[in-house]
């Protein structure tokens, strides 16, 4: 006789609850019950339009010194003593009405099958042997589950319920039955505990969190690593195309300016030679401003676009280009040329008149070299003078060529250092903000692997607590099982 058996025969007697309870005590003293109350009285379930209403109401005339009730009159805590299960012969059960007879028989042992509406249904009988074969391979408990058919509210005749009511009185009259439902809260009881720690241990209710929190770890990875790469790759971008399209609007500005001056150059006089050079002085100025305003414009959208604060512009101390003067003094060799050739013109043209004059009037003659003198002179000095202004121009439109080309590397440089200063300015705000986005992004990261440590650990925990807990639950179940089927189905054979 083993200790269980000795426990339980010295009990049995006295109190079947007591005997039941030992079974589990012999095994694990800290385990004194099962968490519910057993009341003596018969719950009365099944699906719905099976029929049970009218069986329940029938049974309480019946049997009226049995206490017969629904599911809702049973508070938590409470298990009936007997549950009849009331399934409808018009069809087979189904897996819901399988879990609706798991539910409601949880924590008894004592559960009887019963069929409605056999007056209705002639295949009653192969429909009640279906829904035994389903229960039976649904679970072993099942297997010895009595069945019944009745006709609680039948078309014609008196309700058929004398069979239903011979079995309850025959099993209810039973004293094992108390038990029996005893051990049976054990066996539920003890699965239930030993699944929580089941899936404590294998961290079963903590792995949707855990996967949670890991998707969340790799997306704030993922999504800095992305952030910082097309922040660098759009920086580099707007850099290089507004290298680009800076580069082409200095140089656009500088030929505008050039030709406007070489235009000014061919329609110059005498009068405008001595200030041309200060309007060109201006004009450079200007293009360079104007070349700066754009270079800041242009930037200052780089800048919104990204999100970044605006460069800095210009140093005030920077001025336009250091333009030459045009060489217009050093000629003395080609004035005293050019006074020889309009000499010796303006001589043959007065000798050409004075003799038009004589040949026209002799009389005239000292008139006609006066005449031819004069005229002779006018056109030494204009000669002398054109010839001088064209090879002014000639000078100015080199010197326009010469500064605006000046002035294009000028522009051309303060689009290089503007940009460059940009990029260095735009690059080093770009970096401090991704420092401290990734601080941040680290702070997230680092409360994440916080908590997946906690999980962790409690996970480890719950693991050593199982491995320590579930042994003795282990053996308190396969006794009551034993206790309940017999030593074959305890130990699943």
């Amino acid at each position: 006789m083993t200790d269980v058996d000795a426990v339980r025969g010295d009990t049995v007697d006295d109190d079947p609850i007591a005997a039941a309870d030992a079974v589990v005590a012999a095994i694990d003293p800290g385990l004194n019950s099962p968490g519910v109350q057993t009341r003596d009285v018969v719950l009365v379930a099944g699906p719905w339009l099976a029929g049970s209403t009218s069986v329940l109401a029938v049974l309480r005339e019946r049997m009226p010194q049995t206490v017969f009730v629904e599911s809702t009159e049973l508070v938590a805590g409470e298990a009936p003593a007997a549950v009849l299960f009331v399934v409808s012969a018009a069809a087979v059960i189904t897996e819901s009405d399988c879990a609706l007879a798991d539910l409601a028989s949880r924590y008894t042992d004592l559960v009887v099958g019963v069929v409605s509406k056999i007056d209705a249904h002639c295949d009653w009988r192969e429909v009640r042997d279906a829904d035994a074969a389903i229960l039976a391979e649904r679970d072993p408990r099942y297997e010895r589950m009595p069945w019944v058919g009745v006709a609680a509210a039948p078309d014609l005749g008196e309700p058929q319920l004398d069979e239903l009511i011979e079995l309850l009185h025959d099993r209810l009259a039973n004293p094992d039955v108390a038990r029996r439902n005893r051990l049976r809260a054990w066996e539920t009881r003890l699965e239930a505990v030993i699944g929580r720690y089941e899936a404590d241990g294998s961290g079963a209710d903590r792995a949707a969190r855990v996967e949670v929190l890991r998707e969340r770890r790799t997306e704030l990875s993922r999504a800095r690593r992305i952030t910082r790469t097309e922040r660098s790759i759009a920086l580099r971008s707007q850099l290089q195309q507004a290298r680009v399209q800076l580069g082409y609007f200095a140089r656009n500005r500088c030929n505008s300016v050039r030709t406007e001056l070489q235009e000014d150059v061919a329609g110059i006089t005498r009068r405008r030679i001595a200030a041309f050079e200060d309007y060109t002085r201006r004009r450079a100025d200007e293009v360079v401003d104007e070349v700066d305003a754009g270079v800041t414009e242009h930037l200052g959208g780089v800048a919104a676009e990204l999100e970044l604060s605006m460069p800095a512009g210009r140093a005030l101390t920077s001025g336009g280009p250091d333009l030459p003067s045009p060489p217009l003094k050093s000629r003395v060799l080609e004035t005293r040329l050019m006074l020889v050739l309009g000499s010796g013109f303006g001589l043959g043209v007065a000798v050409a008149v004075s003799r038009l004059l004589t040949g026209a009037a002799p009389r005239l003659a000292v008139a006609g070299l006066v005449v031819g003198a004069v005229v002779g002179l006018l056109l030494a000095v204009w000669v002398v003078g054109t010839r001088g202004l064209l090879h002014d121009r000639a000078v100015l439109d080199r010197w326009v060529g010469e500064i605006t080309a000046t002035l294009r590397s000028t522009v051309e440089e303060l689009v290089a250092t503007r940009v460059l200063a940009a990029e260095t300015a735009l690059t080093t705000e770009l970096a401090a903000r991704e420092e401290a986005e990734s601080l941040v992004a680290a702070d997230k990261i680092a409360e994440i692997d916080a908590e997946l440590r906690e999980h962790a650990i409690a996970t480890a925990r719950a693991a050593a607590q199982r491995d320590r807990r579930t042994p003795p639950l282990q053996r308190a179940l396969t006794a009551v099982r034993a206790d309940l089927y017999g030593n074959g189905i305890a130990t699943g054979e």
